[in-house]
């Protein structure tokens, strides 16, 4: 006679219940336990598109699309796969704005009135992480009887550390989001910090000039870091002050983000730099 479901397959069957019945109730984190951190330079087994043009971001960004067909497919956690043939379906506009790292998508919910018009995806490592994330999504547009709300925004898994060029083309993003990323204190681990020399240049690929990257943290010297690499990148100028206090997307990233309420509700302090792209200089 079998015994009792383990806790792994107890998640498992909840995580499939879910996707089969199409339910509105908010996904519950308990079912999605996943390390904190993943190692960027581990091998993910993940998929990718060798190029920008073979993304196919219709199964994510499905209100968006240019010429909509039926379709029995639904974002996974794998959904990021090379299609050369069939061509992708195109959408209607770009991706513009990109949190690396999303975590459980706090962020991402709260951009998405804040910037109804603005294609805004998540990218994650971490796979039950990603997977709940669009869970939280598929809920929340289901709660919308209209179809309306929260159609603007994704979550892919994803290493950026390694792909993000994949991805995008040259200066298709308008904004990126980098919120309390992994410190790597250990000084030989400062190479997997997600703000560097060599990143910083992919960033700076990716955007176009104007466009920010928005950098939060509760760990001041990880906050020196980020402004030290990015102030030294001739792509990038620091944003000042009172430019970095109006700006709305500001005030949500200290709030609303789920590190960011963890940090909030321990007191603790939140260190916050923006930088512009500049214009690329005349060859």
């Amino acid at each position: 006679m079998p015994g009792p479901a383990n806790k792994k397959q107890k998640r498992q069957d909840y995580r499939q219940a879910l996707k089969e019945n199409g339910t509105t109730n908010m996904p519950k984190k308990k079912f999605y336990r996943q390390r904190a951190h993943a190692n960027p330079f581990s091998d993910h087994q993940l998929t990718y598109p060798t190029r920008p043009d073979d993304m196919d971001w219709s199964t994510f960004f499905p209100a968006f699309v240019a010429d909509p067909q039926p379709t029995s497919f639904t974002q996974t956690s794998t959904d990021v796969k090379a299609i050369s043939n069939p061509p992708p379906k195109k959408l209607t506009k770009d991706v513009e704005v990109v949190d690396i790292g999303c975590g459980f998508g706090g962020l991402l919910v709260a951009l998405s009135p804040v910037m109804p018009d603005t294609l805004v995806v998540g990218m994650e490592i971490r796979s039950q992480v990603t997977e709940f994330v669009q869970d939280r999504i598929k809920a929340l547009r289901a709660k919308d009887p209209e179809q309306n709300k929260f159609q603007n925004i994704g979550c892919i898994r994803a290493n950026t550390m390694k792909f993000l060029p994949n991805f995008f083309r040259k200066g298709q993003l308008s904004k990126i989001f980098i919120c309390f990323p992994d410190p790597h204190f250990k000084q030989r681990k400062h190479k997997a910090r997600i703000v560097s020399t060599t990143l910083n240049s992919e960033y700076a690929y990716a955007l176009k000039p104007g466009g920010i990257v928005y950098t939060i943290t509760d760990v001041e010297d990880l906050h020196k870091w980020m402004v030290q690499h990015l102030e030294a990148h001739p792509s990038f100028e620091r944003v000042s002050e009172e430019e970095q206090d109006a700006d709305t997307c500001v005030e949500v990233m200290r709030t609303e983000t789920e590190e960011g309420k963890k940090v909030e509700r321990n007191k603790g302090q939140k260190f916050v730099a923006l930088f512009r792209r500049l214009e690329d200089p005349p060859w």
